[in-house]
């Protein structure tokens, strides 16, 4: 096996497969999970819209591949809602069967000074999560755009609780890339906790994956590279990472 074959096989393992579009149906959401074939790998999650996560668990279910988690989204994409709502969708969630709830925080308070409200959103959405999920925090790091900000928004994801700080909701002009996932590993590192990291939008082939994969090694070592710590947000990943392992 090639070294790109290898990190292939690595990334299905991390990644969370999703469908994050306003046209989501039942039957879409049926076809994501059917893309999954087991003998080139299983990916860690797929990621639905929260009116899909039963769908998207009954699919698993159906093809026994109950051990795949179900990741949803709050708050998303804009970060703007109040944050009762957010809790209650946190909430709704849960019910639904979500195991993961990828949190946007409201970066723009951020950008307008106001760290409180960010590690309220965090902390109170932690607290809704309880035992029954798991918390990832998107700081929207294109939009935060300076290296201050994004290790602030990393900092506050880590001291509010979040099990992993995710780039990017993929709905912004720009989204993962490795100067902002270089700045967070290494917020993360520094904060001395046990968090994931999770790179959202535009890891779109297995070089590219690889990219993160080898930055996040050199920073974090070997034994971050696993689901439990490490993720790739990816629509488009998996075509490329199945065609490169069949070869």
């Amino acid at each position: 096996m090639t070294q790109h074959q290898k990190d292939a096989a690595l990334a299905v393992a991390l990644m969370d497969l999703t469908s994050l579009n306003t046209s989501d149906t039942t039957k879409s959401i049926q076809a994501l999970v059917d893309s999954i074939n087991p003998t080139l790998g299983t990916p860690a999650a797929v990621c639905v819209y929260s009116d899909f996560v039963d769908d998207a668990k009954i699919a698993l279910a159906a093809r026994e591949l109950n051990h795949v988690k179900v990741a949803t989204v709050t708050n998303f994409p804009t970060g703007d809602a109040p944050l009762s709502d957010v809790i209650n969708e946190t909430l709704i969630a849960i019910e639904r069967g979500a195991d993961e709830i990828d949190l946007v925080i409201p970066y723009k308070k951020l950008i307008a000074g106001d760290a409180q409200t960010v590690l309220s959103y965090v902390s109170e959405s932690k607290k809704a999560c309880g035992s029954r999920a798991q918390l990832k925090v998107i700081i929207e790091s294109g939009e935060l755009k300076t290296d201050a900000l994004i290790t602030q928004a990393t900092k506050l994801a880590i001291e509010g609780g979040a099990d992993f700080v995710k780039t990017s909701t993929g709905k912004v002009a720009v989204n993962a890339t490795l100067e902002s996932t270089k700045i967070m590993l290494t917020a993360i590192k520094n904060s001395n906790k046990r968090v994931g990291f999770k790179a959202a939008g535009g890891v779109k082939t297995v070089a590219d994956a690889s990219d993160y994969l080898a930055l996040a090694r050199a920073i974090m070592g070997d034994d971050y590279l696993q689901a439990n710590t490490f993720r790739f947000g990816a629509s488009s990943l998996l075509s490329d990472v199945y065609k490169t392992i069949g070869k």
